[in-house]
């Protein structure tokens, strides 16, 4: 199995900061075009659980915009050489804004046909009693 293809890298890196991108300026139609379409698809949240795309929708729409935050570390993996059918893992610390609390994502990435998808994805925060 081939880790970090350097073309494939470059892709799920891009995909994971447009997420990013989308998460900062709340742009919801964004952040779903990049999760899996699924019943399958999973976030759990600072307190939330929400299984499937439809929840997870649901969720962003009630939300009234997304924290601010800035990101530390992050690690991304890829595994796979194939144009589709390849998994990554994204990894990072985050900070909330005004505060020194910190955070952490996890994402799972599949290539599919369109593209690079989350289909599982967990933020927590440091001291959190969810």
């Amino acid at each position: 199995m081939t880790i970090d293809d350097p073309i494939l890298l470059a892709e799920i890196t891009a995909a994971f900061a447009a997420y990013e991108r989308a998460l900062m300026a709340d742009d919801v139609p964004a952040m779903d075009a990049l999760f899996h379409d699924a019943p399958t698809t999973n976030r759990y949240g600072v307190g939330e659980v929400l299984y499937g795309i439809e929840e997870i929708r649901a969720f962003r729409k009630g939300r009234g915009g997304s924290p601010q935050r800035k990101l530390g570390k992050v690690a991304i993996t890829v595994y796979g050489a194939n144009e589709t059918g390849a998994f990554a893992t994204a990894d990072a610390e985050f900070f909330r804004e005004n505060s020194d609390r910190r955070g952490r994502q996890t994402q799972s990435w599949v290539k599919f046909a369109d593209g690079w998808k989350v289909v599982s994805a967990h933020v927590s925060l440091e001291g959190n009693t969810h």
